[in-house]
């Protein structure tokens, strides 16, 4: 404890030379006394992350200062990155860990009895997003940091997370994720550069002070948007770029006449109305009202990002837009932000009195698209009359858009009405609908696709028609992940082995990972491969029991499934290999095969209710299992809840078998697959997404193949008969006889009909039943593997060795090489 008859900790001064504060244990001891008014022995942990978490953001704050300096004079293209999601996770190591002051940390908080890893537990994760798009931004927005170029990021500060997951009696059930209930420390509130979003209304045509027609928004419902920016600092070279998130806020907040009339509810109306689009992570859309709310979200969110840079752009060059589209790139993440294209084309137009050629060729060469799906039902699609009703002025945009590209096709084919009628914006029927996808190909001078075999398909399918007219828009770009969080931070064991082994320029070009590959032929070395593997066993072992009160056993391969629960997914051909392991050791057939825990996480969306009921299948069986005495030793299985960001941290390191096994043809990249083979994780997979690219890259020999492929998908689907399939295995019959008798739910029957007659459907676009013989045997040869740790440990080795191609900095080098044409912008 630290000297309590001093008068106070002398203030801290700044370094110049350094680019550093005061000692940090010296700041810390300051933010507690005289941010928070305690003393020493006040110091609860929740003080101390606040002290801390202020202490590392003082020393953020003049590099943050200086690159927004170094990025606002200079001259060379900006990027800016809009997307509804960023999951970043917790904030407080990765800066640390950046800022390169862990010891400091540690010997900080060793003065008052506490680790760096308590203290971190008291950190809320960031509830801006969902899943892998989210997170891709998170590590995309890091990468840029740490090559140091000029991207902003822009996105939504929502108050609540899609949900905190909990499970009762096996089933979902969703609870609010107040992340923001304590504050968020990483946070500065910039007011001054508020911007006013126009939603409803009418649009009429006015004569300008020079003589020419112009279109005006008027009647309008207003509300405002206030900038958040947080800090996102590159590793160790004094780079802290900003991510700009948006609150929705009233224009008028109270209404002090209807408040004294006793109207209480009406005289804050306007507040609750503003406050909805930035209160929760994607609404549920399956109402009329929810799909409003997403398209008053995706609108709000581009609006104020436009109006931000145009604003910008207008302090720096004035009314000058000609170098606009040269010196700045707009890149939509995914479909959400497509409203961009039309509201850069409203905001030139109407605010800035450009003439549509003009504000066309400038929105057509800085807007770039990244589409994230293969499912024709992910694509947006908007109701016109929706959009009249909220959005007026840019549905006539979109109309003018639309006619002069339909023009341009009918020129270059004439005659070919229904190619018009195929890559139309508008999707005519009953009730016409708004192609968001296609507004955004449209828009754009780049689309590109996340992994080698999503951009074929794009182009071969979901997208041909556009591909041919434009080729020379479509790209690749695989992702990737930053090892900075996804090994250095997550897994400090292996980091620490790695940088005593190859050194440390890993962390910072990844390309440096493959050095590692001759030792895994160093007998010595993998042992301490394994000692470090066996460790993070261990650590993931407490934290399931801890969640789940389920013991894992720590001689049993670990295989492991977290992502977003959804069909394709196919977490039900897990669930199926799950009871046909335990149907071999009902039936005594044990021989030879490996102790194995299986770890099954993610969240389902609240409207989609197969996704819910899988959650509920996953928790009875595991419930059966693990009550069963004769799986002792030998099969365990859990559903982890509220899987997070901080979870995810715990779960990589500790796998041994990643299950990436979706649909060929279905998952457009993936990232978690990526996470794992860094860590050093085996996968089992299909040739789908990114894994065809992991399996490239690691060797055949080292990844566990199954499945058909996407050529093999189409063509098995035009006979597909999973009754077939069913009854002539006896491994598969057996194992969906125990699923419709009632084995897994004695006293709820029927429940889960839904999904074995979906199993046994010939229409089942997923073709589960179809894939369930070459995944048993494809687990089969998993376990030989498993059994021989000289040759798993080998294969895990060089899996790690190979990762080097999936660091989100060689993704977001390309992007700035070939689709945004940035250069770093480095410290002089």
């Amino acid at each position: 404890m630290l000297d309590q008859t001093t008068s106070g900790p002398e203030v801290p001064t700044f370094d110049s030379s350094a680019n550093l504060l005061s000692p940090l244990p010296l700041e810390l001891r300051r933010h507690l006394y005289y941010t928070l008014g305690l003393r020493d022995t006040e110091s609860e942990p929740s003080y101390l992350y606040s002290a801390l978490a202020n202490t590392v953001r003082d020393h953020l704050v003049p590099n943050w200062r200086d690159t927004r300096q170094r990025f606002g004079q200079s001259t060379e293209r900006r990027v800016h990155y809009l997307s509804l999601e960023f999951l970043l996770g917790r904030s407080l190591n990765n800066a640390i860990q950046n800022l390169d002051v862990d010891e400091q940390a540690r010997e900080a908080l060793h003065q008052y009895g506490v680790s760096l890893e308590e203290i971190e537990e008291e950190e809320h994760d960031a509830g801006l997003g969902n899943g892998g798009l989210g997170r891709l931004a998170a590590c995309f927005l890091d990468s840029c940091a740490n090559l140091q170029l000029p991207v902003a990021g822009y996105g939504i500060r929502y108050e609540f997370g899609m949900f905190h997951q909990l499970i009762e009696h096996g089933r979902q059930v969703e609870a609010p994720d107040h992340w923001l209930r304590d504050g968020n420390l990483w946070e500065i509130e910039r007011p001054e550069s508020t911007k006013t979003i126009r939603l409803y209304g009418h649009t009429q045509r006015v004569i300008g002070d020079d003589g020419k027609a112009y279109s005006r928004w008027i009647g309008t419902n207003d509300l405002m948007a206030v900038p958040y920016d947080m800090p996102i600092p590159g590793h160790k070279n004094g780079t802290v770029n900003t991510l700009r998130l948006w609150k929705a806020e009233a224009s008028d907040i109270f209404d002090l006449d209807e408040f004294n009339s006793g109207n209480y509810p009406e005289a804050v109306v306007e507040k609750n109305n503003a406050d909805q689009i930035s209160m929760v992570l994607y609404p549920n859309d399956s109402s009329e009202n929810g799909k409003e709310l997403r398209l008053k979200q995706q609108y709000f969110l581009v609006s104020a990002s436009l109006q931000d840079v145009l604003e910008k752009w207008v302090d720096q060059y004035g009314e000058d837009f000609s170098d606009f589209g040269r010196l700045n790139c707009f890149q939509l993440n995914d479909t959400h932000p497509a409203c961009a294209v039309p509201e850069l084309m409203r905001l030139l137009m109407d605010e800035h009195h450009l003439e549509w050629d003009a504000a066309w060729q400038i929105t057509t060469r800085c807007m770039a698209y990244t589409n994230h799906t293969l499912l024709p039902e992910a694509l947006e699609r908007w109701s016109v009359a929706l959009f009249s009703r909220l959005l007026p002025r840019l549905l006539e945009i979109i109309y003018e858009i639309n006619e002069r590209f339909l023009t341009q096709v009918a020129k270059k084919h004439p005659g070919d009405i229904e190619l018009r009628r195929r890559v139309s914006l508008i999707e005519e029927g009953h009730e016409p609908h708004i192609r968001m996808a296609y507004l955004s190909i449209v828009g754009s001078f780049s689309v590109n696709g996340v992994a080698a075999l999503h951009t074929e398909l794009l182009k071969e399918g979901l997208f041909a028609d556009f591909y041919h007219i434009w080729p020379e828009k479509f790209n690749n770009k695989t992702n990737g992940v930053t090892q900075r969080r996804w090994l250095a931070y997550c897994n400090p064991k292996l980091r620490k082995l790695l940088c005593e082994t190859i050194g440390s320029g890993w962390e910072s070009d990844m390309e440096q990972i493959k050095q590692l590959a001759p030792y895994a032929d160093d007998a010595s070395f993998r042992q301490k491969w394994r000692a470090v593997k066996q460790a993070n066993k261990q650590r993931l072992m407490d934290h399931v029991k801890e969640h789940t009160g389920v013991e894992f056993m720590p001689n049993a391969v670990f295989d492991v499934q977290v992502k977003r629960i959804h069909e394709y997914k196919r977490q039900l051909l897990n669930v199926l290999h799950a009871i046909h392991l335990y149907d071999r050791i009902l039936r005594g057939d044990t021989k030879g095969m490996v102790p194995r825990c299986i770890l099954i996480g993610g969240k389902a969306a609240p409207g989609y209710h197969v996704a819910k009921l899988i959650v509920k299948l996953i928790n009875n069986v595991a419930a059966v299992i693990n009550s069963d005495p004769r799986t002792e030793g030998l099969l365990r299985m859990v559903f982890f809840p509220n899987y997070r960001v901080s979870t995810m941290e715990i779960i990589c390191p500790g796998t041994e078998l990643s299950e990436q096994i979706s649909t060929a043809g279905k998952e457009a990249s993936g990232t978690g697959n990526m996470k794992f083979m860094m860590n050093g994780a085996l996968t089992i997979g299909t040739l789908d997404g990114a894994n065809i690219e992991i399996r490239e890259q690691a060797g055949a020999e080292n990844f566990f193949l199954f499945g058909l492929d996407a050529a093999e998908v189409a063509e098995t689907k035009r006979a597909y008969d999973p009754n077939a399939i069913i009854a002539a295995d006896p491994d598969i019959y057996r194992a969906m006889e125990l699923l419709e008798n009632g084995t897994f739910n004695e006293t709820e029957p029927g429940i889960f009909d839904l999904l074995t007659k979906g199993l046994r459907n010939p229409h089942d676009q997923w073709l589960t039943i179809a894939d369930m013989r070459s995944f048993i045997d494809a687990q089969v040869e998993a376990g030989k593997a498993y059994l021989d740790p000289e040759k798993w440990d080998r294969m895990s080795i060089l899996n790690t060795a190979s990762s080097g191609w999936f660091s989100s900095d060689r993704t977001i080098q390309q992007y700035a090489d070939e689709i945004w044409g940035v250069k770093p912008l480095q410290n002089s």
